[in-house]
């Protein structure tokens, strides 16, 4: 998986956690190995700029995602190399909002970040949270994606083949992007 996180933030996030990050969260989706992501950490004036663009609101937010070839979570039922590779799309992320709302959340500013890229590569694979059912799915994916994260930062072993979907939950969607 090539995966290319470019700080262009002045924050001095680490990178190459974040970049490790992206691809445990590319494997866990299934996705075929030769797919490619990138993040772009950026301040809070290119993040506003592209927020009115790209989706007409005001003022800095903390993630977007633009998705690319429109892939897709892959299936359990098939080996991730059966799955379309592709280019699944960028993510701009602002490290200094992520900062801003890491204490609301109860944690520090790179668990808000790494919050973030999760949720913004979810994003890139046609989740939403707009309806409640959405929005229970998509989350429950965050939360157990973190969860398992942590777990392997910490050391501990997470099954290798798991999913972070439940059942069926790996199936393609058809949700619009």
């Amino acid at each position: 998986m090539n995966v290319d996180v470019l700080d262009e933030s002045g924050q001095g996030v680490d990178v190459v956690a974040l970049t490790r990050l992206c691809r445990f969260v590319m494997r866990r989706m299934r996705l075929h190995p030769a797919t490619e992501l990138t993040v772009r950490l950026v301040d809070t004036d290119t993040i506003a700029v592209l927020n009115e663009q790209w989706m007409g609101k005001k003022g800095p937010t903390d993630v977007l995602s633009f998705p690319m070839d429109e892939l897709s979570p892959g299936r359990q039922d098939r080996e991730p190399e059966e799955e379309p590779e592709g280019y699944l799309g960028d993510i701009a992320l602002c490290p200094q909002v992520a900062a801003q709302q890491a204490p609301a959340a109860g944690h520090d500013a790179s668990d808000e970040i790494e919050l973030l890229t999760v949720h913004g590569i979810l994003h890139l694979l046609g989740y939403d949270h707009a309806t409640a059912e959405e929005h229970a799915e998509m989350f429950g994916i965050q939360g157990r994606l973190l969860l398992e994260w942590q777990r392997t930062a910490a050391g501990t072993d997470v099954e290798e083949g798991s999913v972070a979907t439940g059942p069926g939950a790996a199936e393609p969607k058809d949700t619009p992007r």
